[in-house]
């Protein structure tokens, strides 16, 4: 740890320790610096035990990167950190938990041509011509229930008298009953079921909002409905939570995750 090489808004940043922090942070601004040096802070300075934080991105290259910088940065204990993406923190849950709600913990995970295929059988079963509906578009649909936490019943009922959004809804159902019936999960299931699994088990929810109590998130503009959610119900009863995020924010689920962030904030601070 190097405070000393950081300005006066990153020193602010790393040694904030008050409450739930949200950081905006353009391109240049030494974000990843913050944060590593934080988890070092937290570590040598105030005496936190390495295994109860967790440093969390969106894509593999990133986790690596901001791995190889926290054991560089951090003297003692960089191992014991829970550096990680989204999927790969969920996969490590359900694998240990999953059986809680209803799978085995030797579940498979459903690749894109995986996931087509199934589509494309329960089309053929409905009579439903993939030449009009294609099955990409209902992948897509189906993929974007899941970010929001929306069930087969809930994507129904939003869909109204539509017709095309109807007939994708029964896809769904089916497909996540196809799912089931295989023990396996898609890729947007693995967020979508821990959320589930935090959700009926007290327990499991528990243990690991005791484990992780110091959180921080990168790239928090990124951010859907399934993973803020995530983060939330994590970060429930410690709330020592610092989420860097770009001034770039490109929808309006977006917007509104940040709005909610702010309200769990106790502090919001610019570099």
């Amino acid at each position: 740890m190097r405070l000393e090489d950081l300005n006066d808004s990153q020193k602010r940043a790393v040694k904030y320790t008050d409450g739930a922090l949200l950081i905006i942070a353009g391109a240049g601004s030494g974000k990843t610096r913050v944060l590593t040096n934080r988890i070092a802070y937290l570590i040598e300075e105030c005496g936190v035990d390495p295994y109860n934080i967790m440093a969390i991105t969106f894509t593999n290259k990133a986790a690596r990167e901001m791995k190889e910088r926290v054991e560089t940065t951090v003297t003692q204990g960089a191992g014991a950190v829970w550096v990680s993406t989204f999927h790969s923190t969920c996969v490590r849950i359900l694998r240990r938990y999953i059986d809680r709600i209803g799978y085995d913990n030797n579940f498979t995970i459903y690749d894109t041509d995986d996931q087509k295929s199934v589509i494309k059988d329960i089309c053929k079963k409905m009579n439903i011509d993939t030449k009009m509906l294609k099955e990409r578009a209902i992948m897509s649909k189906i993929s974007s229930a899941k970010d929001e936490l929306k069930t087969p019943d809930e994507f129904e009922l939003e869909a109204g008298n539509d017709y095309n959004l109807r007939r994708i809804a029964g896809v769904y159902r089916e497909y996540q009953k196809t799912l089931k019936l295989n023990n396996a999960l898609d890729f947007d299931d693995l967020i979508f079921k821990t959320v589930e699994l935090f959700q009926s088990d007290a327990e499991v929810l528990e243990h690991y909002q005791d484990r992780f109590r110091y959180i921080m998130v990168d790239e928090y503009q990124d951010t859907n409905t399934s993973q803020f959610k995530l983060v939330a119900m994590l970060a429930a009863i410690y709330v020592w939570l610092v989420m860097m995020t770009s001034l770039y924010i490109s929808s309006v689920e977006q917007t509104f995750i940040i709005f909610l962030t702010l309200k769990m904030c106790s502090q919001a601070l610019r570099l």
